[in-house]
């Protein structure tokens, strides 16, 4: 993966899974990505979210999920951006240290998303709507989106870059990692329909876990998804 200099010790030496996804979820987080593309394209016009916000929310669901291959690239952009080193390393081993006090409840949802497979629960995204309004809640939700379906595909990338430097992932076999990403590109046309088809109709760009539907923070009200 280039030159590893930059990255924290546990992501360079990482030789087992730290989260392992399914076709399914694959499929699932793809279809959510041409929303969440417009999303964050019409932000870059806007400016209503910093990109650095977007590339520490990006980070942190990274963290979470464990993948190398996201890692470098994602330090390669926070570095482009104007991040430090140090604070870059912090998100990427999650230690909470740069974690600036008007973007944690971002921050927060962020790691909630990725723990549900991007599949959260409304009252968590109800907060950061609460929080933020609902135009750059829409942008904070969009830019997990995308980073998760990056996660999802580059997870197996990883491992089957570190096999083939004589290290393999622990649990992990040839036949998944080729699995999910030869299959991968066959789903990704077909989920980006989906996704299209789902935008054209009308129907919001998220789906939240039901068993957690009546759960709230205290003081938040639910709102309409952007």
């Amino acid at each position: 993966m280039g030159n590893n200099i930059l990255l924290p010790k546990s992501i360079v030496s990482i030789n087992e899974f730290k989260r392992k996804f399914n076709l399914w979820e694959l499929y699932r987080a793809f279809v959510f990505v041409p929303g969440a593309l417009v999303k964050l394209i019409g932000n870059n016009k806007s400016k209503l979210v910093d990109k650095q916000f977007i590339e520490r929310i990006q980070l942190a669901i990274t963290e979470v999920n464990g993948c190398a291959a996201c890692s470098y690239q994602h330090t390669k952009m926070a570095l482009q951006q104007g991040m430090s080193k140090e604070e870059i390393c912090s998100f990427l081993v999650g230690d909470g240290k740069y974690i600036r006090p008007d973007e944690a409840k971002a921050i927060m949802f962020a790691q909630h998303f990725a723990d549900s497979k991007g599949i959260p629960g409304k009252y968590a995204y109800d907060s950061i709507v609460n929080e933020y309004g609902r135009k750059k809640a829409s942008v904070i939700l969009s830019a997990a989106q995308l980073i998760l379906a990056g996660n999802i595909y580059g997870i197996p990338y990883s491992a089957f870059r570190s096999r083939l430097r004589g290290r393999p992932y622990k649990d992990s076999s040839l036949l998944y990692e080729l699995g999910i990403e030869l299959t991968g590109l066959i789903l990704l046309p077909l989920a980006t329909l989906h996704g299209l088809l789902s935008l054209g109709l009308g129907f919001p760009n998220i789906r939240f876990n039901k068993s957690t539907q009546n759960r709230r923070y205290t003081g938040i009200q639910s709102q309409n998804i952007d």
